[in-house]
């Protein structure tokens, strides 16, 4: 299978019902936004989609929604990380079956797993799905620890369906350490994008392009670092806010009809909030109420 590549969404997750239930009738417009503004592909259920927070029954429904209006237009990585091996075998087996182009699978949060678990956890998803391309997702600021690189590089040797990384670490000294050879390196942090596409990686999976597609992409296609660093203050400008309920607003001042719905214990925006945050879209890129569904 191809392996990923360029400009990938770290996307939201379509909800109702104030998060409860899934909303179909959103993937298919979202989808359509992506390619429209110029996205390589989007990564299903990541930590900007809520993935951790929905129900296996309901991640396995999500991925097969995404790849369903992608409709091969779009490269579509499910994540497929979760609390134990038996989830995350389960979700990265069934994002094969329905025909995923990735698998991307973070650690398990909470147990600070030493190197000779780690390899256990992330060398079972990966042969779930074999020989589906397999990534690492980076993330010890939401796991609490960080993969050891000895780890990553067995996995390499012994598992071949391992071909690369999502590596969300700042700042750029925690980042660089995973720049190994023989992996697929994508870059989180929008602000470390030039710094990491000059240094190899061979893309970005941005959570700031699930709201922004358009902004992220130019700066992958021409790296530089005064546009990395103008997404960099694009991104703090919206962590000011609750993170997947700001990004899905953005999303509806454009048109796309995506909810601000978030699954709890995420909440929603404030009407203070809700305000702020569109008098900014407003002054930055002319999106208005009225252009929302």
């Amino acid at each position: 299978m191809e392996r990923l590549r360029g400009t990938l969404a770290a996307s939201v997750t379509p909800l109702r019902e104030h998060g409860t239930e899934v909303d179909d009738d959103a993937f298919g417009p979202l989808a359509d936004f992506f390619v429209r503004e110029g996205l390589d592909g989007l990564l299903a259920l990541g930590t900007a989609g809520e993935g951790i927070l929905l129900s296996v029954t309901e991640r396995r429904r999500v991925a097969a929604l995404f790849l369903r209006a992608a409709d091969d237009r779009l490269q579509v990585a499910v994540h497929c990380g979760a609390q134990t091996t038996a989830d995350t075998v389960a979700l990265a087996t069934h994002a094969a079956e329905v025909g995923a182009d990735a698998v991307v699978v973070i650690g398990p949060p909470y147990f600070s797993l030493d190197e000779k678990a780690q390899y256990g956890h992330f060398f079972a998803a990966a042969a779930a799905c074999a020989p589906v391309p397999f990534y690492v997702y980076e993330f010890a600021a939401t796991t609490g620890y960080a993969i050891a690189p000895a780890v990553l590089e067995r996995l390499r040797d012994e598992a071949p369906n391992v071909v690369g990384l999502k590596v969300s670490d700042t700042p750029l000294a925690a980042f660089e350490k995973y720049l190994l050879p023989g992996f697929d390196i994508f870059v989180g942090p929008e602000a470390l994008i030039a710094d990491g596409l000059t240094r190899g990686a061979r893309g970005a999976v941005s959570a700031l392009a699930s709201a922004l597609p358009r902004e992220v992409a130019a700066v992958v296609r021409e790296p530089t670092p005064a546009g990395a660093a103008r997404l960099g203050e694009l991104r703090a400008f919206v962590e000011r806010f609750p993170r997947q309920a700001a990004l899905k607003r953005l999303l509806a001042l454009q048109g796309v009809p995506v909810n601000a719905d978030v699954r709890a214990p995420l909440r929603p925006l404030s009407a203070d909030e809700r305000d702020d945050l569109d008098a900014w879209a407003e002054r930055m890129f002319g999106y208005a109420e009225s252009n929302s569904s």
